[in-house]
């Protein structure tokens, strides 16, 4: 009898653990399955969302090209695409596979935050690189005054910009410093006009002297007739009488016409006989019997 209740508990136990083993493997299997085809799909994503980000990035670019776009900004803006794009692609396949991508995308927001605040002064320098080269206020060769520096522009980046200057220095100056002040650029238009103030004596002739410098400004080819030059009686001063002489030129003669224009007014002004005068002090001197 006791035998039998024995082997009675053994069959017993043995059918259970061979419906718990049947299924242990039910669930394997299943899970086995739905694992590998959300592998399969998340791959699938992943590859197809990469073909697909180069390709949108490729379209980008070619936008930027048929807008002339500076070819520094076209290869920015297209690394930003592309990476912002992957990080999607990334983040959609994750999801696919089980994985919680709330956490992972806070992480991200919060990396991204701590970044910024840290390269503000960086971010700064690059949305004002970014306004450079999209408004175009000067473009490489120009010759500009802009961040407290005057120089010849070598090159327009993203973060700063390089200058040339007049005794061949180059400086870099923060794009941002640059946006914030006043820009001059003496290249962008094609005629720039030349400022003399030439004095001469009370005692000379203002005719003459105005006749004179007239036909030396009409007999200078470069001088261009169209806006037509002025010459005319500026000040009487405490000790010459001054002329403003505003001739009209081209761009790349402005500085060879004004100092070959100052050196003939001296020269000529010796030979005719008109007086450049400098400021003189009469000391009069009285003296007194003891």
């Amino acid at each position: 009898m006791s035998n039998t209740i024995i082997g009675q508990v053994g069959n017993d136990a043995v059918a259970e653990v061979a419906d718990l083993w049947g299924t242990v493997q039910a669930f394997v299997t299943d899970q086995g399955i739905d694992f590998g085809l959300n592998l399969i799909a998340a791959l699938a994503i992943f590859v197809i969302g990469r073909w697909s980000a180069k390709l949108a990035t490729s379209f980008v670019r070619r936008v930027c090209v048929r807008a002339n776009v500076e070819e520094t900004l076209i290869k920015f803006v297209g690394n930003i695409v592309y990476t912002a794009l992957l990080v999607f692609v990334v983040t959609a396949s994750l999801e696919r596979l089980g994985v919680n991508t709330t956490s992972f995308a806070a992480i991200i927001a919060a990396a991204g935050l701590a970044v910024g605040l840290a390269l503000q002064g960086s971010l700064s320098n690059f949305a004002a690189g970014v306004m450079l080269i999209l408004f175009k206020p000067f473009r490489v060769g120009d010759f500009v005054e802009a961040g407290g520096t005057k120089g010849v522009v070598e090159e327009i980046r993203i973060f700063n910009t390089v200058m040339r200057t007049g005794d061949n220095v180059q400086i870099t100056i923060p794009n941002s410093q640059i946006t914030e002040s006043t820009i001059s650029n003496y290249s962008a238009k094609d005629t720039r006009r030349i400022d003399l103030v030439v004095g001469c004596g009370y005692g000379d002739n203002l005719q003459e002297v105005k006749s004179y410098l007239e036909e030396l400004l009409a007999g200078d080819e470069r001088v261009l007739a169209d806006p037509a030059p002025v010459v005319a009686v500026n000040e009487l001063g405490s000790s010459s009488v001054d002329f403003v002489v505003r001739p009209w030129v081209k761009n790349e003669d402005y500085w060879t016409v004004r100092w070959e224009l100052t050196e003939r007014i001296k020269n000529d002004f010796d030979q005719r006989g008109f007086t450049i005068p400098y400021p003189t002090q009469d000391v009069h001197v009285h003296s007194a019997s003891a």
